[in-house]
């Protein structure tokens, strides 16, 4: 979708905002912090995540992602297909670095959290992350970038 690398921090920005705030927020309550923290802790927490999960993104999951989409052996020429499988690469891969995050932040991985624990915390975020990529926050994402970040492609009518 981006085609400069301008618009592909944009995207980037706006995916992330979404996925990290929905995200975190299914965390806290699910972990039970949402109840215990200020609304102050909880937008910090939130900031303090979208922030991480960006970097992440940016300079470890996104260039991976799209690295190994591009290797995969498949047709690469039908766009929903490319969409779906960078899409699918970058929810494992955010997965896995966002759930360690929040076993740090929730203070388990100082009190001895297992790998088990972990591994739960995958679980439960992929079952959630991966279709709220695909259904809600891909497609919200997409509209409002063609609508209000990609400049439209200028058309010359014949004279």
């Amino acid at each position: 979708m981006p085609k400069t690398k301008k618009e592909g921090l944009y995207f980037g920005l706006m995916m992330c905002f979404g996925m990290a705030v929905v995200m975190g927020m299914y965390n806290m309550i699910r972990s039970g912090q949402y109840e215990q923290l200020s609304f102050g802790q909880l937008v910090l927490g939130l900031l303090l995540a979208f922030v991480v999960a960006f970097v992440v993104e940016l300079v470890i999951v996104g260039p991976v992602a799209r690295k190994l989409a591009f290797k995969l052996p498949f047709t690469k020429k039908k766009k929903v297909i490319m969409i779906l499988t960078i899409s699918t690469l970058m929810v494992i891969g955010m997965v896995l670095c966002m759930s360690a995050f929040g076993l740090i932040m929730s203070h388990s991985a100082l009190s001895g959290a297992s790998w088990s624990q972990y591994g739960e915390n995958v679980w439960k975020n992929f079952v959630v992350a991966y279709p709220l990529q695909l259904l809600i926050m891909g497609p919200v994402v997409r509209f409002l970038f063609v609508k209000f970040v990609q400049k439209p492609a200028r058309v010359s009518l014949p004279s």
